[in-house]
Formats: C-alpha cells, sequence, structure tokens
C-alpha cells in the first residue's frame, strides 16, 4: 500500500543480494542523498524498466470501449435487486470509462441518476441528468427523464421549476408525438400525478432555509497564530535537543478545546484492494467497490456521483471543480503514470506530488545544493543553516538575502519565525536517510529513478507530439534528474515517520438492525507540517480528527500551561502491551518511548490486562503466568497450560464469527442462540472484561435490536459498554460511539429519560473527540430534539 507492491520489492531485493559488496557498501554507508540516488539510478537497467512495465500495465487504468455496456448491465442488474448505492457505483465505473459525448456516457449518467432518486440524492440526481443531456442523451428517452427531474424539483421545493419542465415536456410530446400508445398512457398518468403533486405542496407553509437550520458549525481557533499557521493562541513552538520541535500549552487547555486545524499540504487517496484483473479476476473488469469509487481523489469527500477524469479511468472527483484543480495542481503529469503509481506505491505517489504542487525553482536550488555537496552530512540535515538560507518558500529568491538580518530560529520557519503549512516547512522535516536500512534506500531510490525516467519519457513524447492532454511536466520541472529524483527520495523516506494516516468513521450494519457499528478506515495518506510537530504518547492528551483532507487536533483532556500536546502514532496503550508499542515505534519511528504509559507498565509486574486475561474456572480470579498460568487467588491451587487456553480462545472466536454471520444473513434468532452458547462458554475461562465477552454482548444487542427487543438489546450494549470502558476509559472516543448506541437502542425503544442521559453522556465525549461537525453529534441533537419536541407522544414501553 505505502510502499511498492510485492512483486517489485521482491524483484528488487534479489537484484540488491546480488550486487558486488563494493557497490552495496557504497550504497550502505552513503551519507547523502546524492550518494545513495546517483549509484541506484545507475544500476537500473532496461530489464528492470520492461519487468516494471509489466506490473505496471496489469492495472486498468486506462479508458476502455467495451468497459461502459458491462458496468450499465451489472447496474442494471444491481438496481433490479433495489441495491441502488452498488448500483450508482457501478454505473460510475461505467461513467470513467466511457468517452465524452457518447452514448455510452449519457446512459451511465442517466442511469445513475435513477440511483440517485431512490437515494434520495435529488440535487445529484439533477446534476446527472444535465450531464446525460450535455453528452447526448437519446431523444427518445427524453421523456422519462425529464419526468424524473420534476420529481426531483418537486421534493426539493422548486416547484416553479417544476411546473417550467412539466409544461416543456408536454410541448415535446405534442411536436413530436414518437412514443407508443401505451407508453404515452404511462407518460401521461405520471404527469398528471406530478400536478396533483405540485399543487399539494404549493398549499405548505415553505421550509425555513438549511443554513438557518444548520447550528452545528465548528469553533473558530479565534485570533491567529502569528507563530504557527492552522494553529491556536493556545500552543506555542519549542525546540529541544532531546524532543526536537514539539508544541507546548500556553495557557490551561480545557478538554474539547481546538489547537489546530490544517489542511494537507500533500493527500493521496488510498485506492483499496486493487487486484491486477488480469490474473485475479474472472472478469476484466472488477465490479467490486472501494475507497477510489466513493471518496474524491482531491478532497476526499464522500460521494456516489463522481465525476471522471477525462483521459483516464482511475481518478474521480466530486465536482468538476476539485477535478479541474487537481488537473491544473499534478494531475496532467500524473494520469499517464496511473498503473506505474499504483505499483509504486502510496509514498512514492506522495513524494511526487510534493514535488509537483512546490515552487520548482526553489526544489532545484535547495536539493541542487545537496548533491553539490557530496559527503557534506550537515546539508542532510534540517538544523543545516546552509539548508535554511538557501530556501525561504515564503520569499521567493530573497531568503539568502534576508537570512542576513536574523536566522530563523526553528528548522522550516521563515525568516520572520512563522512555522507555515508550505514547503519549506515540508523539506524541513527529518529523513533519518542514516536509520533506515540499505535495502529500503536502494528500493526507493530506484523506484523513483525509474519514476523519473518515466516523468522523462512522457515530457518527451509531449514535445513531439505537441499534445496538450500530455503535458506530463511542468515548466517548472528541472531537466537534470538527479535534482528531481533526490528531491522525491528525500520525500519518500521522510514519510516514513512523517505521513498521517487520514482517517473516517465509517458506520456498518446490517440493512435489518437499527444499531451502526462504527469503525475508523484509512482513507489516505496525507502531510501534515503543522500536525508533525506534535511528538508521540501512548497515552495522549489530544485526539485527531479529520473532516476530508483537514485534520483537527483537541484536547482530549486537561491540558496544564507549560505542558507539552501530545498525539498518538498508532500504538496506543489501550490496543497493545508495552513489549509490542515499543518494538513497533522503535522499527517505524526509530526511537525508544518513554511517555507516561511506558514507564508504569515497565514498573508493573508483566501481567495481560483484563481484556486480554483468562480466569479460574472455579473462583473467576485471574490467572497470571507465563507458560502454565496459576490463579491469582492464594486460597485456589488451579493451574493450566497457556496454549490449552489460547486454543480454546481462538475456538470461541470462531464461534462468534459464525454468530456473526448469521446475523449479516438476516437470522438474529439463529445468532442469539449462538451467542448465548459462545457467552457461556467465555464465561468459564476469560475474564468479565475481555474483549471477546465485549463482543459477544454486542452481537446480542444487534440481534435483539433487529427483533424490536429494545430492552433487552439496550441490556446488552450497557455490559458490552463495561468491556469497552475497561480498555479504553471512560471518556474515550471509544466508549463515546458506545454510548451512541445505547441512546440509539433507547431512542428507537422510547425510553425518553434513559435516552436523553445517554444522549447527553455521549455528545458530551464525542464534542471533545470529534468536535461539533461529526454526524454522530448531529444525529444525537437531532434525536434529543425529537424527544424533547411537546408533540412527541411515546406509543408504548420498550417491550
Amino acid at each position: 500500500m505505502d510502499l511498492p507492491v510485492d512483486e517489485w520489492k521482491s524483484y528488487l531485493l534479489k537484484k540488491w543480494a546480488s550486487l558486488p559488496k563494493s557497490v552495496q557498501d557504497t550504497i550502505s554507508t552513503a551519507e547523502t542523498l546524492s550518494d545513495i540516488f546517483l549509484p541506484s539510478s545507475s544500476l537500473l537497467q532496461p530489464e528492470d524498466e520492461m519487468f516494471l512495465k509489466e506490473l505496471s500495465s496489469s492495472y486498468s487504468v486506462e479508458k476502455d470501449n467495451d468497459a461502459p455496456l458491462f458496468y450499465r448491465e451489472e447496474g442494471n442488474r444491481k438496481f433490479q435487486e433495489k441495491e441502488y448505492t452498488d448500483a450508482a457505483v457501478l454505473y460510475s465505473k461505467g461513467v470513467s470509462h466511457s468517452r465524452p459525448n457518447t452514448e455510452d456516457i449519457s446512459l451511465c449518467y442517466a442511469n445513475r441518476s435513477a440511483a440517485l432518486f431512490h437515494l434520495g440524492q435529488y440535487e445529484a440526481c439533477l446534476k446527472d441528468i444535465v450531464e446525460a443531456g450535455m453528452h447526448g442523451y437519446p431523444e427518445r428517452l427524453q421523456p422519462k427523464m425529464m419526468v424524473r427531474k420534476t420529481e426531483c424539483l418537486v421534493n426539493l421545493g422548486r416547484l416553479q421549476e417544476a411546473r417550467q419542465t412539466i409544461s416543456d415536456l408536454e410541448s415535446s410530446l405534442t411536436a413530436k408525438p414518437t412514443l407508443v400508445l401505451s407508453s404515452y398512457q404511462i407518460l401521461q398518468r405520471n404527469v398528471q400525478h406530478l400536478k396533483i403533486k405540485i399543487q399539494e405542496k404549493e398549499t405548505l407553509p415553505e421550509p425555513i432555509p438549511a443554513a438557518l437550520t444548520n447550528a452545528f458549525e465548528d469553533i473558530a481557533l479565534g485570533e491567529e497564530n502569528t507563530q504557527i499557521s492552522g494553529a491556536s493562541l493556545s500552543v506555542s513552538l519549542c525546540t529541544h535537543p532531546l524532543k526536537g520541535r514539539h508544541l507546548v500549552a500556553t495557557k490551561d487547555i480545557l478538554p474539547g478545546e481546538l489547537l489546530v486545524k490544517e489542511d494537507a499540504f500533500v493527500s493521496v487517496l488510498i485506492p483499496g484492494e486493487m487486484p491486477r484483473p488480469h490474473h485475479c479476476l474472472e472478469n476484466k473488469w472488477d465490479t467490486r467497490v472501494t475507497s477510489g469509487d466513493l471518496y474524491c481523489h482531491r478532497c476526499l469527500k464522500h460521494t456516489l456521483a463522481t465525476v471522471p477524469c477525462g483521459s483516464c479511468s482511475y481518478a474521480k472527483y466530486c465536482s468538476q471543480e476539485c477535478m479541474q484543480q487537481a488537473w491544473d495542481l499534478y494531475h496532467s503529469t500524473e494520469c499517464s503514470l496511473g498503473g506505474l503509481l499504483l505499483t509504486l506505491g502510496v509514498f512514492c505517489h506522495v513524494a511526487l506530488r510534493m514535488t509537483l504542487l512546490a515552487r520548482f525553482e526553489d526544489v532545484d536550488r535547495v536539493v541542487r545544493m545537496l548533491c553539490d555537496e557530496v559527503g557534506s552530512t550537515d546539508t542532510c540535515l534540517p538544523e543545516s543553516k546552509n539548508l535554511v538560507k538557501a530556501f525561504d518558500y515564503t520569499s521567493q529568491g530573497e531568503s539568502e538575502e534576508k537570512s542576513k538580518i536574523g536566522e530563523p530560529p526553528i528548522p522550516g520557519c521563515n525568516v520572520n519565525g512563522k512555522y507555515g503549512s508550505n514547503y519549506n516547512a515540508i523539506f524541513s522535516l527529518l529523513p533519518h536517510t542514516e536509520k533506515h536500512s540499505p535495502e529500503h534506500r536502494f528500493i526507493c531510490a530506484i523506484s523513483v529513478s525509474a519514476l523519473c525516467r518515466q516523468l522523462k519519457a512522457d515530457s518527451v513524447q509531449a514535445q513531439t507530439l505537441k499534445s496538450p492532454k500530455l503535458k506530463a511536466v511542468t515548466p517548472g520541472l528541472c531537466a537534470d534528474l538527479t535534482v528531481w529524483g533526490a528531491a522525491m527520495l528525500r520525500h519518500m523516506l521522510q514519510l516514513q515517520c512523517n505521513a498521517q494516516a487520514i482517517t473516517s468513521i465509517c458506520h456498518t450494519g446490517s440493512n435489518e438492525s437499527i444499531i451502526t457499528n462504527s469503525r475508523q478506515i484509512r482513507l489516505a495518506t496525507g502531510i501534515f507540517p503543522v500536525v508533525s510537530l506534535l511528538n508521540h504518547s501512548c497515552r495522549p492528551n489530544t485526539s485527531v480528527s479529520f473532516t476530508g483532507t483537514v485534520a483537527t487536533v483537541r484536547a482530549a483532556q486537561r491540558i496544564a500551561k507549560g505542558q507539552e500536546i501530545l498525539h498518538c502514532y498508532g500504538p496506543h496503550e489501550s490496543r497493545m502491551g508495552v513489549a509490542e508499542r515499543q518494538q513497533r515505534l522503535s522499527s517505524q519511528y526509530f526511537f525508544d518511548c518513554r511517555c507516561g504509559a511506558c514507564h508504569a507498565e515497565t514498573l508493573r509486574a508483566a501481567a495481560a490486562p483484563r481484556w486480554e486475561a483468562f480466569c479460574c474456572k472455579t473462583c473467576r480470579a485471574l490467572m497470571q503466568g507465563n507458560d502454565v498460568l496459576s490463579c491469582s487467588n492464594e486460597s485456589c491451587t488451579n493451574s493450566v497450560s497457556r496454549d490449552q487456553l489460547v486454543s480454546r480462545l481462538q475456538d470461541l472466536q470462531q464461534q462468534v464469527c459464525m454468530a456473526q454471520k448469521l446475523l449479516r444473513t438476516g437470522k438474529p434468532e439463529q445468532a442469539i442462540q449462538q451467542l448465548l452458547r459462545c457467552r457461556e462458554a467465555a464465561e468459564s475461562f476469560l475474564s468479565a472484561e475481555h474483549t471477546v465477552l465485549g463482543e459477544i454482548e454486542d452481537g446480542l444487542a444487534q440481534a435483539h435490536a433487529t427483533l424490536g427487543n429494545w430492552l433487552k438489546s439496550a441490556a446488552h450494549v450497557q455490559k458490552s459498554l463495561q468491556v469497552v470502558e475497561t480498555r479504553h476509559g471512560p471518556s474515550s472516543v471509544e466508549i463515546g460511539h458506545e454510548l451512541f448506541k445505547l441512546a440509539q437502542v433507547l431512542f428507537n425503544g422510547l425510553a425518553v429519560p434513559e435516552a436523553l442521559s445517554a444522549i447527553w453522556k455521549a455528545e458530551r465525549i464525542l464534542l471533545v473527540h470529534c468536535g461539533p461537525e461529526s454526524e454522530e453529534v448531529r444525529e444525537l441533537r437531532e434525536m434529543r430534539s425529537c424527544l424533547l419536541d411537546s408533540s412527541f407522544v411515546p406509543v408504548g414501553p420498550l417491550v
């Protein structure tokens, strides 16, 4: 995903192993980026490029004239099954493969408009109707489309436009009566029905404009921090010999306070699972839904009505505006490289995009300095005064002169001492060149070299053909591949420690279930210069959430003045033990964590946390030990092999998975029986707060909610809450999601006081971690408004 595909990595590792030891030593002991890139690049042979080209060509990223019909038929099948979301995605795939101004693209847009209409996405439906018409939608089908347009306008309250559309339709039918009698009669009935609907709507009071009802705007940062862009005045930037650059609180900070709000300098959507079609799929075209089908490739907005790139089938956007911005900024270069970039991985793609977004003449100057001063380790460090003098993103060509007046005290800051979300700050992030393994440096350098050669080839082709669509290299890109490659290599090495996973909360659940499960999914890899200033803690005092490409950092607890602002890089104390955390942080981020959580766990005697612990079958006390576990109750003499208990746990987990499958396939009664048997087995050897017991209670809650047994469902959610609280803490975002589930159950069960209490608790926690723009917070407020409405009368108690 982040790194190149396994076949290319394996190929390069074999190549590395076959190199003479003297060449390996040259790359292994290299102290500058040029000393890594130049020798590695010289080793890239034509046969290597041919193998990479073969791997890349197996990704379906070009438009295929035969694909639109296939996807349209697959979409029609899903539409007939009333699976409108899947149908919309399949029609979108057809749109992506279609050429402009063809019947194929017009039919795909028209069919997608029908799916969007059934999903209640009327604005998107209207846009697709317009697109279908612009691309030559057949005249014989226009009446049906005009009826759908009228229905959308009526549902949106745009009654004058609806009346005009009906008038245009009737005039068209009179002028060109091409329909057969039966179709004409059906159409007339639909028109009369719509006229009646418009009259009924006209008698209703006008709805309140949406802008006036939106009371959930996020809290602004307030006065701008003059030292750090996108940060509040509650934080300041400091530097320390051991900690490096970091943020500290300038005042006492309350939970939920907004500290940083930053748009990614660069983000690249993770395509999801994209098997090479020729080898892995029965059909030539893939019908599975990935993140690349559901989110805008520029702003990461969720959409079913994607707008395709005009030249490739891979890139998709939420609007024409996003498509054009992406093309102008980077996609005009990336478009022809789609298969190669998917093969080389997200980090290589991000590295390319970072250099495309930079001011190339400044990049040339900085990286040329690095390449020219071979053997000078000082120039590879962001703290180097030479580097700061040589490059100032904000003052284009004047940095050397300004640096004489006053040198920036902290790397990444401009001459005025401000740290911005710009390329200067990006370049100052440490690549940790000397800490990466020689093999990793070689893989990155060869991959970047292959990309540079393809960029050069595309540039030559563009100049030869004089085609604007093949404008692969912008005028700012220097012809010297050494400079270009060294810049991308630096960024690729930076990303291991500085890339940020951009995530979204995905709500899942069966169609029959009222309860939704919340899980975090990774949408993209981004680089955030300001967020990168936050150091790690396994017990962080902040919470980071994302809205599209914007990262929001909030205080998760009280932070005292002078205290450091800390973020979790992934290994959290509630997700893994200290040994595993230390290993992961050391291997990926090259440091030994000494945070409070690690220090406390190291001092404690080694014991499994309660959410992973086994218990005594006789007295229910926790078991302890290594290969053989003994009861912690001194008066109990029970002991058992750890392997035996682990085997029982694995069998139990399989049984739980079978129950969850029963629930997904619409068999809640059978799922309940299976889960009850699982719970009985679990209670005989697992801690009461074990994660698996929490999963069992959660499954029982969903099954009872599906059957409308709200009281029983609420009781099981309460038990699941206890497990989640033990593991993640009473004020964690995880407990917020679980309380949201409880609020849903109690709301649907019409338990007004209990529901209001759960809503208040859930909202209080989720506001701290996710802010008022969170979908869950909005739904909680809607539920509360409904319960407090004087016209709301419960029709019955929980059953």
